[in-house]
């Protein structure tokens, strides 16, 4: 076993090493939409987990200074829309590895309007329509919990994972 970076206290690791780590753990690549008086957006997300199935909630984690998450705080509702094997370039335009932004980068991928007003995409492996139901911020990011108000089912593919800072099929 090789320690990346061994605290000599109570100090936490590096954010290096604690990113180094972390990109040795796969994830399904989900796009986080919302859409609402506030406005239109997205973007690409890993940090996503269910909480409790009964009743349905699930959470995801997102940058509290992007421009999605201060949508979905001001619109209550949102997406999240998990990727399959073929859609990387989707997940770069959402992870703002393109020119586009905001709204313009729904100009790519098949979305239709879900439950509650927001984007849906229409070839996801799953797609879950969410009412915001609290948001914690810790650092840098916000751990957003949805209690669940619709699911969509695409086919069954292999779903995309991104690990070792690249995608896979899986």
């Amino acid at each position: 076993m090789t320690s990346i970076d061994q605290p000599a206290s109570d100090t936490a690791p590096s954010k290096a090493a604690f990113r180094d780590a972390m990109a040795r753990i796969g994830a399904a690549v989900h796009l986080v939409t919302t859409d609402g008086p506030a406005g239109r957006a997205g973007l690409t997300a890993t940090a996503f987990a269910p909480v409790t199935d009964e009743p349905p909630h699930l959470l995801v984690c997102l940058n509290r200074e992007s421009r999605t998450a201060a949508l979905i705080r001001e619109n209550g509702v949102f997406a999240i829309n998990t990727l399959a094997a073929g859609q990387q370039e989707l997940a770069d335009v959402f992870a703002g590895r393109t020119h586009l932004h905001g709204a313009a980068r729904f100009s790519h991928g098949l979305w239709r309007e879900g439950a509650l007003g927001v984007p849906v995409l229409a070839d996801a492996l799953a797609s879950f329509v969410l009412r915001t139901r609290s948001i914690e911020t810790l650092g840098t990011h916000q751990v957003v919990i949805g209690a669940l108000t619709g699911i969509t089912t695409g086919e069954a593919h292999a779903g995309l994972v991104y690990t070792r800072r690249a995608y896979h099929a899986l």
